[in-house]
Parts: structure tokens; sequence; C-alpha cells
């Protein structure tokens, strides 16, 4: 079945829901962390690529052939230095959208009512927080696929830049989001306005006061403060 997106122009999306749902669950997995748990789940991810698209096939076969046959060390050594040291390769959908301001903190909560609404319920001890694509996409494989795309596509333009970060760093998980993006409908005029505006300008920041991972710690995943938007290639199909 091809669900049909609500009050948007872009119209069907480009898979069935089941693809959409194997898809996102094998690409949550794959952007977890590797640990010992996540890898011993390589083969059977390996199984479901191998019934899905060429588009998301292809990209998710290469990021486990990276993972299952690169040194274990080296990759844990990449993955931090990717998501936990480098600000526009941020996991985390409501930072690009809202940055280190006080608004992200209410835009969290509103990713933690749409999972309540669906009947789950994340505490402030989960290890990641709500906004993070991995626990998105988990989300949307396994409980409600049609109010998780609602808050991806809410975050378009952070996914597009994180793409394009991930492209731009040569990393391998580039690829799970690749996959992911295929899974959407093709960006729209607005759509790409956005992506751009987000990588020449990068995301707000704190004017005054406290700045929110002040308050909580996990909110700036980032401590290292190598910010350079303009070194990202611009979105095609961007306005010059």
């Amino acid at each position: 079945m091809r669900l049909a997106l609500r009050r948007r122009k872009s119209g069907t999306l480009p898979m069935t829901e089941e693809q959409i749902r194997a898809t996102w669950q094998c690409a949550s997995v794959l952007i977890g962390y590797p640990d010992d748990q996540m890898l011993g789940h390589l083969p059977v991810l390996t199984e479901v690529i191998g019934q899905l698209p060429p588009v998301v096939q292809e990209p998710l076969r290469r990021l486990v052939a990276e993972l299952a046959g690169g040194d274990v060390e080296r990759i844990r050594r990449d993955y931090v230095a990717t998501f936990d040291y480098t600000r526009r390769c941020a996991p985390y959908l409501t930072y690009f959208a809202y940055g280190d301001t006080r608004k992200r903190g209410v835009a969290l909560v509103q990713f933690k009512q749409a999972y309540r609404h669906a009947g789950v319920e994340l505490s402030d001890a989960d290890a990641e927080l709500p906004d993070h694509l991995a626990v998105v996409l988990e989300f949307g494989a396994t409980v409600d696929l049609q109010a998780a795309l609602s808050l991806v596509l809410n975050h378009r333009a952070g996914v597009e830049v994180l793409r394009l970060a991930l492209l731009d760093a040569g990393s391998r998980w580039a690829d799970a989001v690749v996959a992911v993006c295929a899974t959407l409908p093709p960006l729209d005029g607005e759509e790409q306005e956005a992506v751009a505006k987000l990588v020449a300008e990068g995301p707000p920041t704190e004017d005054v006061g406290l700045a929110p991972y002040e308050i909580d710690p996990r909110l700036n995943p980032h401590p290292a403060d190598d910010l350079n938007w303009t070194d990202l290639p611009a979105p095609e199909g961007a306005r010059s």
C-alpha cells in the first residue's frame, strides 16, 4: 500500500508502506552506535536489505559491508568523531531547525507528544533524545509510520543537510541517510529554498540568557564548535 501524504503538495511516497518501514528499520539500526549488539544484527539486516528496491538496497548494502568488513575500533572512533564532534552531522532533527535556542526544547516536547499519542512513552532516562533520527525511524518502522513521516517532513531541510554533510565528509553513514531520503517525496521549491538557507546560514543561535544545553547537557550533542556550513555543497535545485 502506498501512503498518500496529508496536506502536502508532494503527493504520494515513492515506495510502499512495507518497503518504507523496512528501509527505516534498517537505517535506524545502522545509524546507531556500532557496539557488539548492533554489529550482531548485520546478517539479519543483509537479508532484509536484499528484498528492498535498488535505490535503497545499494546504499544500505554498502554500509553493511563497510561495518562488517572494517576494523571495529576504527569504526567506533569514526562514529564518535562524526556524530559527537561534528555539529553539521548532528543526528538530531530539531538542532537544524532551532540550534541551541529555547525553541528547541519546545520542539522536543512535540516529538514526545507524537510518540505518546501513539502509545509510546519516552523517559528522560532514555539514551537518546526523541528527535534523534534513529529514534524517529524506529518509531515509524515499528509503531506509526504516518506520524513519523510528519516529523521527518516537518524537519526535511535538516535531514537533507545531514545527508549533504555526511556525503561531504566522506562518511560511511551517509549511505543510511541517502536511503532514508530515497523513501521521501522529491523536494518542492520551498523545501529546496529551506535547505539552501540552512546550508548558507546554519541553525539559529541563542542571543541572551542560558543556552538550553546548560539546563540539559544532552541538548548540546557536539562540544566541539567546528561548524562551517559554507563548506557544504549547495543542494541540487537550489536557487542561486
